[in-house]
């Protein structure tokens, strides 16, 4: 019976023991951080974007400048867009490749836009995320931007010029 015993015993700690997530559920569970993240930014909740960075020490660059850890970052986003819906904008990412580096790093390459109706921007984001306590976080954040030109203006059609006698030249 010793022998039935140890194989309760492992077959117990077996199903006890939780199962490393595959390819494709930590693929689409790093997609959901950066569609929260992104429905945060939308309706103006900065600290909720800021959920999908690791806090405190959260690298972070854009400009070619280093943010100041989590909150630096936090502090950035609310002073330069939060004082209005315009300022903030809405913000849209797409075009995302997410490349697996080990069972606890990955990394993300993938582009935004946001739109404003001053100052809209586009640019790439390359992410490190790293599971940390079974949570996928941002550990390491790069963006390149570029201000987008503004649509053209559609031409006014040109005046017909009015005839001496007032009506419209043929």
């Amino acid at each position: 019976m010793p022998i039935l015993r140890f194989l309760l015993a492992a077959f117990a700690l077996i199903l006890a023991t939780p199962c490393a997530a595959g390819p494709v559920e930590d693929r689409a569970a790093i997609l959901a951080v950066v569609a929260r993240m992104e429905a945060a930014w939308n309706r103006g909740d900065f600290r909720g974007y800021m959920a999908g960075f690791r806090n405190p020490d959260v690298v972070f660059v854009s400009g070619g400048k280093f943010q100041d850890g989590w909150q630096g970052t936090l502090d950035h986003y609310v002073r330069d867009y939060g004082a209005s819906p315009a300022t903030r904008g809405t913000l849209h990412f797409y075009d995302m490749k997410i490349e697996l580096l080990a069972p606890d790093a990955a990394m993300l390459v993938g582009r935004y836009h946001l739109e404003r109706p001053v100052r809209a921007a586009e640019g790439v984001n390359t992410r490190l995320f790293r599971k940390v306590g079974g949570e996928w976080l941002i550990t390491l954040n790069h963006v390149s931007a570029y201000d987008v030109a503004p649509a053209p203006i559609s031409p006014t059609p040109p005046s017909v010029p009015a005839a001496p006698s007032g009506r419209p030249a043929n």
